[in-house]
């Protein structure tokens, strides 16, 4: 079998799997989880084989394919692979998370009637993000772009009985279209200044000097990217998207629909280096979206809210490497912050089934809940280290690529890249540093050392759900010691750790976990003294059960879905009055209502009002007047004669007295 066609199978499968659950789920309850997880697996092996086969590298290594979609009479559209390095790699990553968030979700999600659903719809996600990675052409990339924001509005609103998982599918789908808009005009834009929407000769174009508004189309598809990507200003979906179920989470998290932005930008990164401003631009949005979102995650309650949080900064990172002109180091801390991240968020499921609750204050009054579930804590405890850049685990290697390309350019040795954009990125990136490891550490300590009564005992974990775990953390544990070897799989560039940014963004890593563990001693005794928490103890429901129940019960608990008031929580007293801002993701929810929300809504009853007192008033009245006039003539037709006639005299009399008025000329 050629590359070609291995390569074609890798999204085609799943799509079949989708397909076939779809179509025959509910007909034959049997085949539903083979047909979830056989495709998917299939394709995580198929897309190995892909990577291995290419060999790695990019430029004239990459292996590119294509024919002719469809005659279009002036830009063609084509079905292109491209397969380099950077592609191959992102396949096996979806593949590998994918096929983990399948055989996870038979346990998660057992007895769930929705399952067979659930299921097509996460291989169709996957199909989608496939088509994403492996496509050579805009217009096919963007059907896997749209396909992924419809499956994610069904995902996240799997669970619609709650208003929290109906409210967040809806704006999920909302925020990204609102980014895909521009990003669609931007595609568009750049295929006419190239004249083919091919990303191979697009990328030529862009390397001659041939894009006429180099600014303005980069601006354009930023936009589409921070909305998928989760970046400042378009982020606000990404924590309410917790509603959805803790599988859906991980795949949207680690390898599909957050990453498609970053790996857009990464294979069209000569489009925006063709434009400074565009550079600058994406530098600051990076910033802001790192520390923005690091102070959000160090406030909020709900463990999945802490995580979601941690993502929109990791993506800041790998938008910040590709700002200074790095994509070889943000598309390896995709590949790396993918492996991690996934396995947070199927530990933390394994822990909100355990607890019978989200909520970090109700955990920290939990003793013995890392006894219960010893997998997770293990398992865990190595990707929150791996999350804060701790060495020798992944997320350090990779972070500290991004911040040795920030360095690079912020002494002004990267062509294009103004050296302002280097030290944007690499402040932001050290201050972010700190604060991941402090919201890392926090959360460690509220869900494993709690002091309280002890934890409910709601049985073993699912072997399927312990074992994806495992198989995760090989990757988190071990990657970075692979780093030596990648080189050739990204650009050829060295991803070895330099001295400098390693020594401070270490420093920083261990100042934030001291500072969280003090405070987390000093506000102890109070979490001990004060009872807070509220658990829905269903031992014999399935882990989703759980979940949904934590999920609902959070509000009326709490007063919130993000926050608890727990004096005893250490981010209360670090944050101090920043924390209430901080919590709420700095109010940006409610400047969006007052700027968009409040206005659209006022001009929808101005509309209604128009619509109903205006334009229905003159068709109302159309039909109005002859019914009266009818009305009155018919109160005339009384059927005596004697009226008749005495409306005729009179008449008569009438028209008597005006002719003899028009005769004298009176």
């Amino acid at each position: 079998m050629t590359l070609t066609t291995t390569a074609v199978l890798v999204p085609l499968l799943p799509f079949l799997g989708a397909v076939a659950g779809l179509l025959g789920g509910r007909r034959a309850p049997g085949l539903v989880r083979p047909l979830a997880v056989l495709p998917t697996l299939a394709s995580a092996v198929l897309a190995a084989v892909v990577a291995w086969r290419q060999g790695g590298g990019t430029g004239e290594h990459a292996v590119d394919a294509a024919t002719r979609l469809t005659p279009t009479g002036s830009v063609p559209v084509d079905l292109a692979l491209h397969l380099d390095g950077f592609a191959v790699l992102v396949a096996v990553l979806v593949g590998a998370v994918a096929t983990c968030v399948q055989v996870y979700s038979t346990a998660y999600l057992r007895n769930d009637p929705r399952y067979p659903s659930y299921a097509a719809l996460v291989s169709l996600f996957t199909a989608a993000m496939l088509l994403v990675v492996y496509s050579g052409d805009l217009m096919v990339l963007l059907v896997g772009w749209e396909v992924m924001g419809v499956c994610s509005y069904f995902l996240v609103g799997h669970y619609w009985e709650t208003e929290a998982a109906r409210a967040a599918s809806l704006k999920a789908f909302l925020v990204t279209k609102l980014g895909d808009v521009p990003f669609l005009i931007g595609v568009f834009a750049l295929a006419a200044d190239a004249g083919t929407f091919r990303i191979n000769g697009i990328l030529t174009t862009a390397a001659s000097g041939g894009l006429h508004h180099p600014t303005l189309v980069a601006l354009l598809l930023l936009a589409g990217v921070a909305g998928k990507s989760a970046q400042f200003p378009l982020h606000t979906w990404l924590p309410d998207a917790m509603a959805g179920p803790t599988p859906v989470s991980a795949l949207i998290h680690a390898a599909t629909m957050v990453a498609a932005g970053v790996y857009l930008v990464a294979r069209l990164l000569p489009v925006f280096a063709a434009s400074t401003a565009a550079l600058a631009v994406l530098a600051v949005m990076a910033a802001v979206t790192m520390v923005g979102s690091a102070l959000a995650a160090l406030a909020q309650d709900d463990i999945k809210r802490v995580l979601a949080y941690s993502t929109v900064g990791q993506l800041g990172y790998m938008t910040g490497a590709l700002a200074v002109g790095d994509r070889g180091a943000a598309v390896f801390h995709l590949v790396s912050h993918g492996a991690f991240k996934a396995l947070l968020f199927l530990a933390a499921g394994v822990i909100i089934h355990a607890a019978g609750t989200n909520s970090l204050a109700a955990t920290a009054r939990m003793n013995g809940l890392a006894r219960r579930v010893p997998d997770a804590f293990w398992t865990m405890t190595v990707a929150l280290l791996a999350l804060a850049a701790v060495p020798p685990f992944s997320g350090f290697f990779s972070k500290e690529a991004v911040l040795g390309a920030a360095e690079h350019a912020a002494g002004g040795h990267t062509p294009g890249v103004p050296g302002a954009v280097g030290w944007t990125v690499l402040v932001a990136g050290l201050v972010t540093a700190l604060l991941t490891a402090a919201y890392a550490t926090r959360l460690w300590l509220l869900a494993f050392r709690g002091r309280g009564p002890e934890a409910a005992d709601h049985g073993k974990e699912p072997v399927a759900m312990n074992a994806v775990l495992w198989v995760l953390f090989l990757p988190t544990a071990a990657l970075g010691l692979a780093t030596p070897y990648l080189a050739d799989w990204f650009d050829g560039r060295s991803l070895t750790p330099g001295l400098t940014t390693s020594v401070l963004s270490t420093g920083c890593a261990v100042a934030g976990a001291a500072v969280t563990y003090a405070a987390w001693r000093r506000t102890g005794t109070l979490a001990a003294r004060i009872p807070l928490g509220a658990v829905a103890a269903d031992p014999g429901a399935a882990p989703a059960v759980s979940e949904a129940e934590a999920i609902a019960s959070h509000v009326p608990a709490y007063g919130g879905i993000a926050a608890a008031p727990d004096p005893g929580d250490p981010g209360r007293l670090l944050l101090g009055p920043l924390h209430r801002h901080a919590v709420t993701g700095f109010h940006l929810d409610a400047v969006y209502a007052a700027l968009a929300v409040r206005p659209v809504r006022a001009a929808a009853r101005l509309a209604r009002f128009l619509d109903r007192e205006v334009v229905d008033a003159y068709v109302r009245g159309a039909g109005a007047a002859p019914r009266l006039l009818g009305t009155l003539v018919r109160r005339t037709q009384t059927g005596n004669v004697q009226t008749y006639l005495g409306a005729l005299f009179a008449g008569s009399v009438v028209l008597a007295v005006a002719a003899v008025l028009v005769a004298t000329g009176a």
